[in-house]
This record gives structure tokens, sequence and C-alpha cells, in this order.
């Protein structure tokens, strides 16, 4: 068991990582990533609205949603509760660490719409995954966030002192790095189940 989980949270982290791999959460990856701590406050954030996020819609699926058949609902009851989960750490944020929300600014209440968030919450209900994996599965997603976050903080920190061609200044060279730091990540493909088979 301790193998599997394992397996599922660095599997989140490096082959399956929702931004690099999957390519979902793009826009606070691209917004949010100039500058480390703001970088890192809004993981922390993803991180911590992903698990909790994971622990209130897994069970609501579970319990209430498949076995009254009313499953086509997933996706509504999931965003519903997301919202609500966002704007809690929102005014948390506001009130607890002020510096820190003005600094994510627009991009805290975008967490709502960040694919990431519910991507994690409908995969682990699609992979039938338990409560403990789908908590591992979810602050996995959420660790595999701050790496792509952080390392993507760091390469527009290069950017900053490069002199690219005219046409590629701004947006277009920020999409050519993403792109090579996401081919990075697709070396890591089979390493963590060759890692784990041998255990």
């Amino acid at each position: 068991m301790a193998a599997k989980l394992a397996m599922i949270f660095f599997s989140m982290i490096l082959v399956n990582n929702y931004v690099l791999v999957q390519f979902l959460g793009i826009c606070p990856f691209l917004g949010v990533s100039k500058k480390l701590d703001s970088a890192v406050g809004m993981s922390a954030a993803v991180i911590f609205v992903m698990a909790l996020a994971t622990s209130v819609t897994w069970p609501i699926y579970t319990f209430l949603l498949a076995p009254n058949g009313l499953a086509y609902l997933q996706t509504i009851v999931f965003i519903l509760v997301i919202a609500v989960l966002v704007q809690l750490v929102e005014i948390a944020m506001k009130k607890y660490m002020p510096p820190l929300y003005k600094a994510l600014g627009v991009y805290l209440p975008l967490i709502t719409t960040n694919c990431a968030v519910l991507g994690v919450t409908i995969s682990v209900i699609d992979e039938g995954y338990g409560f403990v994996e789908s908590l591992v599965c979810a602050v996995g997603a959420g660790v595999g966030f701050l790496v792509a976050m952080v390392l993507f903080s760091g390469v527009r920190k290069r950017l900053e002192d490069a002199q690219p061609p005219k046409c590629f200044e701004g947006l277009p060279i920020t999409l050519v790095a993403a792109s090579i730091t996401s081919l990075s990540f697709m070396g890591f493909g089979g390493v963590i189940e060759n890692i784990f088979a041998v255990h």
C-alpha cells in the first residue's frame, strides 16, 4: 500500500505533472511565475485547495451522487465546492497574509477556474482511487504544480537577462521556454513505474 501511495505521489509530480505534462492550470503558471515569492504563495494555496477540494468532493460523489444516480452532476457540484473553498482561502489570506494577497492579485480568485484543481477532483474519481489515495494524488498534483512554478520562475528570471530576437520578446519567448521546460519532464516517463516495479 505504501509503495502504491508513493508511486501515485511521485508520478503526479514528475510523470503526470498537471502543468508541464497535462497542460492544466496554464493561466496562473504563466501569470504568477515571474516572482518566486508569488509562485510559491500561489502554489501553496493551490496545494491546500486541491487537498481540501478532493477531501470534500470524493465523499460527496461516493456517498451522495453515485448511489442516487446523480453522477452526471459531478462537474457542476465539484465547481461549486471549489468556488466556495477558494472564497474561504481568499478571505483567510486577506486577513492573515495581506502582502501575499496583494501579490497574487487577480490570480487568487482564478484558482476557482483553475482547471488543474477541477482536473484532480475528477481524475481521482475516474481512476477509482479510495479516499487516502485520492488525497495523496491531490497533494502530489499540488506539489507538482509547485515544482513547475518554482522551476519556471527560475527560467523566467534567466529570460529577463536574455536578449531574444525582437519577434520573440514578451509572451512568445515565455511560451517557448515553457515548452522546453515541459519537454524536460518527458524524460521522467516510465522512470517512476520502473523504480516501484523493482520494489
